[in-house]
């Protein structure tokens, strides 16, 4: 029996591409995989797990975590911290199992250089002009924060070098199927399970 480690994928790019439909999508899809809980600052809401929906920790707690490198990425939002935590996902990838983190780009890059074995996914517009029409659609941003939007997607499409795949969302059914198809591979690539395959052969010869 050939037992392999859980991989961690992270899937990002710009905001307004659709990161979140295309997880949820994926989700649906493959029960098999896991979702990446965030660490938090912020007070728990109503209706709301400890462990299910983030881990809660006191600002000291996890200013802790940061110093430790307990941490693959961390941000500070409307005076909250919010971060991916190390135990958790490695955790998770020793019992066998697959770790999905849906993230902004700044955040995968620090993943990057804290956990560089993930494999990174960029998920990219079919067009800048797509991507303005999605944003609009929200109708939640003033013009001047759809251009400031925009302006930063150019930025972090530049970026894109840094990733391993890159998926066009036009179609979310597409982008996901591109999706289950990039871990598929990732478990047969053979760096991965050539050490696996080489105990059989001590096996067979002893």
């Amino acid at each position: 029996m050939i037992e392999q480690k859980g991989i961690l994928f992270i899937l990002s790019g710009p905001s307004g591409v659709g990161k979140g439909t295309v997880r949820k999508s994926l989700f649906e899809k493959d029960t098999e995989l896991r979702y990446s809980i965030s660490t938090t600052t912020r007070p728990i809401r109503e209706g709301e797990k400890e462990g299910v929906d983030y881990f809660y920790r006191s600002k000291n707690e996890f200013e802790e975590m940061i110093e430790n490198n307990q941490l693959l990425e961390y941000a500070q939002y409307v005076g909250n911290y919010y971060g991916t935590p190390r135990q958790y996902v490695e955790e998770t990838l020793d019992a066998g199992k697959d770790v999905f983190l849906e993230i902004e780009v700044q955040g995968a890059l620090q993943v990057k250089e804290n956990f560089p074995e993930g494999v990174f996914i960029f998920l990219s517009p079919p067009s800048l002009e797509e991507l303005k029409n999605r944003i609009v659609s929200r109708g939640t941003e003033t013009e001047s924060l759809v251009m400031n939007r925009l302006k930063a997607a150019k930025e972090e499409i530049e970026l894109m070098d840094a990733y391993d795949y890159v998926v066009v969302n036009d179609q979310v059914s597409r982008a996901v199927d591109k999706v289950q198809a990039i871990v598929k591979s990732e478990h047969c690539k053979r760096e991965r399970v050539a050490s696996q395959y080489k105990k059989l052969l001590e096996v067979s010869e002893s």
